[in-house]
């Protein structure tokens, strides 16, 4: 244990500089609320999408059948704008906010638009793409594709 003097004649530093040192880092949300909050998406947000543009846009379930490219696209694109829309407006999808998760930059602010397109892009990427779904099983700081590439962190909100 320091003594007083030795602390402050900056020889020691003081556990409470320590604790208010490492309290800097950021409450990066754990995988497993991240997947929980994107499989709420998922059906929150991904399932009346599909069925608007199967019944409604579409007409059938043939015509989605005969037309596939074009019935992904519009569901692609209607997704986009969704999603974007809560990560831009919100910090978090309606999932997100169920597992009390949100979307930060490097400064805890809301990211901008431009962060939040790659962000979507590399969601995208990352959910075709096996080996970059793999990226936060190996990295100390359980950061995904996603998060690197925009330079935003999934923090417990």
């Amino acid at each position: 244990m320091a003594k007083w003097r030795d602390i402050k004649q900056g020889k020691v530093t003081s556990k409470e500089e320590e604790v208010n040192t490492s309290s800097n880092t950021l409450p990066i949300a754990p995988l497993s609320a991240r997947l929980k909050a994107f499989l709420t998406d998922t059906f929150l947000i991904t399932t009346p999408i599909f069925y608007l543009v199967v019944y409604l846009i579409m007409g059938s379930g043939e015509a989605f059948a005969q037309d596939r490219t074009t019935g992904w696209l519009l569901i692609l694109f209607m997704h986009s704008i969704v999603i974007i829309f809560f990560w831009a407006v919100k910090n978090q999808t309606p999932g997100m906010k169920a597992y009390d998760v949100k979307i930060v930059n490097h400064d805890q602010q809301r990211p901008n638009f431009i962060q939040v397109l790659i962000r979507y892009v590399a969601t995208l990427l990352s959910v075709v793409s096996l080996i970059l779904m793999l990226i936060p099983f190996f990295r100390k700081d359980k950061r995904t594709f996603q998060d690197i590439f925009s330079h935003t962190y999934v923090v417990n909100d």
